[in-house]
Formats: structure tokens, sequence, C-alpha cells
């Protein structure tokens, strides 16, 4: 059985291939996903949904992973997200219309296996960066 650290890296994989299908075999039928916004999702369908909403909305999306720990279990990646806002983004606050801007930011994810699947994600982001990148929050005051 693959070892979390790999499991970690074949479910980023799969998200940068937009593969559906894989990151659905590498997600735990129970998952559950925490993001920013008070997101909790649960279950497979509705965490691989997560992702596809992302991908969806961003059709070059990417993850570039830079920096990961794992022990037992867990595996924590800093990563940089990039994408073109090209199709609607579902978000905690509605529906983002695409803005053709793109999105450049850090992240941090958290995933704890088991069985050779992804079972939680903890996933951390600056969600007042991704609106400022796409263009969303007014601009700062100048002196």
């Amino acid at each position: 059985m693959a070892d979390a650290q790999e499991v970690g890296a074949q479910w980023v994989e799969a998200f940068n291939a937009h593969d559906e299908e894989r990151m659905r075999e590498l997600t735990a039928e129970d998952a559950v996903i925490e993001a920013p916004g008070d997101v909790r999702i649960e279950g497979r369908d509705a965490t691989v949904g997560y992702a596809m909403t992302w991908i969806n909305a961003f059709g070059d999306a990417r993850i570039d992973v830079h920096d990961e720990l794992a022990a037992g279990d867990w595996v924590v990646q800093e990563f940089v997200f990039s994408g073109t806002h090209t199709a609607p983004l579902q978000s905690p606050m509605g529906e983002i219309p695409a803005t053709n801007r793109s999105l450049r930011g850090r992240g941090v994810q958290i995933f704890r296996v088991q069985d050779g699947t992804v079972g939680d994600t903890r996933l951390y982001f600056d969600q007042v960066e991704v609106m400022t990148q796409l263009g969303l929050m007014p601009e700062a005051a100048t002196a």
C-alpha cells in the first residue's frame, strides 16, 4: 500500500491532470474537506466536486508543491495554485463570474491518508489575496 506522501503526490498529480476519476479513486468514501469561508464538505463526491469547482473555473488550474512534510498518516504540502479564471467559480459568497484574470496564490493543504486514500483535507489559503487578484476587492487608498 502507498504511503501518505505518495498518495498526496498522486492526488496533486491527478488534480494537475484535471483527472476527476483518478481524484475519486484517491479519495476516501467518507472524506472530509475543510477550507476557508467556513467550508466543510463530507463524502467522496462532494469533496472531489470541491476540487472540480476550482478546475472548472480555472481551465488551466495547477498546484505546484514547494515544500512537504510527512509523518505517519499525515502529509503537509505548501503549494502555489495558479490558473486563469475563465468560467464561473462557486464560492461560499455565491457564484463569481469569470474575470479572465490570472491567479497565483500560496496555500497549504494537510492530508490524512487512510487505506491508501485521502480521508481528511484541511486547506488554507488567503481569500483576500484571491479576491484581490481576481479584481473583486476595492482598490487600496493612496496617500
